[in-house]
């Protein structure tokens, strides 16, 4: 273990002083990968004139009208705001609860809080669920099987996608100037 590895004591004393400030917030939030959600609860007899939801490029302000805001300040990340909604449904309880839904640009970053002023958590921590290749859109997709297509091909000892190309590249030039001696040449 490092130096600057945290006891199991530390490790656990670090989890529970994180969720104390996650419980100490007026609301409760979720995230995936692409998105975060954010819920409050407000009295069952408000309607949505009453609230003031205010989402921004990077900036979200949520609360009572005429009163101090639920959450306000600015995202430690940009979000795309026309994909970004809210809703105020009704809860078993007779209360109505505000559901705000952010859509994340960046959908390979994982935010260490709503707002910039509010308590973080520890991302490191975070265990993502899994997911198919199906799920990732076509790039990404595209650039994970690259991936698992060269690590495969390292682990068997053949060239990875990379390298191939590489070699395609100068058999091509080879192929065109016959003239030169390439038989000393060493590649790496």
């Amino acid at each position: 273990m490092a130096d600057n590895d945290p006891t199991p004591e530390q490790e656990a004393a670090a989890r529970a002083k994180e969720a104390e400030e996650q419980a100490a917030l007026p609301y409760k939030w979720n995230q995936t990968i692409g998105d975060l959600d954010i819920t409050f609860s407000v009295p069952g007899n408000y309607k949505s004139r009453d609230l003031v939801i205010e989402i921004k490029k990077q900036k979200l302000k949520a609360g009572v009208k005429g009163q101090d805001p639920i959450i306000d300040g600015d995202l430690p990340h940009t979000i795309h705001t026309e994909e970004s909604t809210w809703t105020l449904t009704s809860a078993p309880d007779g209360t109505k609860t505000v559901e705000i839904h952010l859509d994340k640009i960046n959908k390979m970053e994982w935010w260490p809080h709503v707002v910039t002023s509010a308590p973080k958590i520890d991302v490191t921590k975070i265990q993502p669920e899994n997911s198919k290749l199906s799920d990732l859109d076509g790039e990404t997709r595209g650039m994970v099987e690259k991936m698992m297509y060269d690590q495969r091909q390292k682990e068997m000892g053949l060239p990875t996608s990379e390298d191939q190309k590489k070699a395609d590249i100068l058999k091509k030039f080879q192929e065109q100037h016959p003239e030169l001696d390439f038989s000393n040449a060493k590649m790496n």
